[in-house]
C-alpha cells in the first residue's frame, strides 16, 4: 500500500512539473528558438574549449598570452548575450543599408578632407574647372603734378583780353 501511495505523489509531482513548464515562458521560449538552443550550445561548446586551455596552461598565462583563449571567451560572451536577449524578446538588429550608408559617408568626408588631390578633382566635377587669370588694373594711374606750380592736368583758368 504504501508503494501505491509513494507512485500517486510522484505522479501528481510530475503533472505539477508539466503544468509549471507549460506556464514558464522562458521553458517555452527553449523549446521553440532554434537560434536560442543554437547560441546556448555555442557558448557551452566555447567555454569547455576555454576551460580546458585554462586548466592546462594556467589561468593567468592562457587568459593574458593565449589568443584562443580569448577568442573562445569572446565566443562565449558573445552567445551568451544574444541567448539573453533572445530570452528577453529583443531582435538582433541587423545591420543594413542605413549603416553602411552612413559608413561611406563618414569615408567620403575623411577622404576628401585628407586628400588635397581629391578634393581639387570633386571641386572641379562640381564647378567646373578653375580658370588661371591675370589680374589687370581696369584704372590708369593718376598724371604726376606739373613742375609750373599749377594744378595737374589741363589748366582751367580764364585768359583775360584787353
Amino acid at each position: 500500500m504504501a508503494a501505491k501511495k509513494k507512485a500517486a505523489k510522484a505522479g501528481a509531482g510530475a503533472v505539477a512539473a508539466g503544468k509549471a513548464v507549460r506556464s514558464n515562458e522562458y521553458i517555452q521560449r527553449l523549446v521553440e528558438d532554434d537560434e536560442l538552443r543554437e547560441n546556448l550550445r555555442t557558448a557551452f561548446e566555447s567555454a569547455k574549449k576555454a576551460y580546458e586551455r585554462i586548466d592546462n596552461k594556467g589561468p593567468q598565462k592562457a587568459l593574458m598570452d593565449d589568443k584562443k583563449t580569448q577568442k573562445q571567451l569572446r565566443e562565449v560572451a558573445n552567445a551568451m548575450r544574444d541567448a539573453a536577449d533572445s530570452l528577453r524578446g529583443k531582435k538582433k538588429r541587423k545591420r543594413g543599408l542605413g549603416t553602411v550608408l552612413l559608413v561611406g559617408i563618414v569615408g567620403a568626408g575623411l577622404a576628401l578632407a585628407l586628400s588635397e588631390g581629391l578634393r581639387k578633382k570633386v571641386l572641379d566635377a562640381l564647378f567646373g574647372a578653375e580658370e588661371e587669370f591675370e589680374y589687370t588694373g581696369s584704372t590708369t594711374p593718376s598724371q604726376a603734378p606739373s613742375s609750373d606750380g599749377g594744378s595737374s592736368g589741363t589748366s582751367s583758368e580764364a585768359v583775360s583780353t584787353s
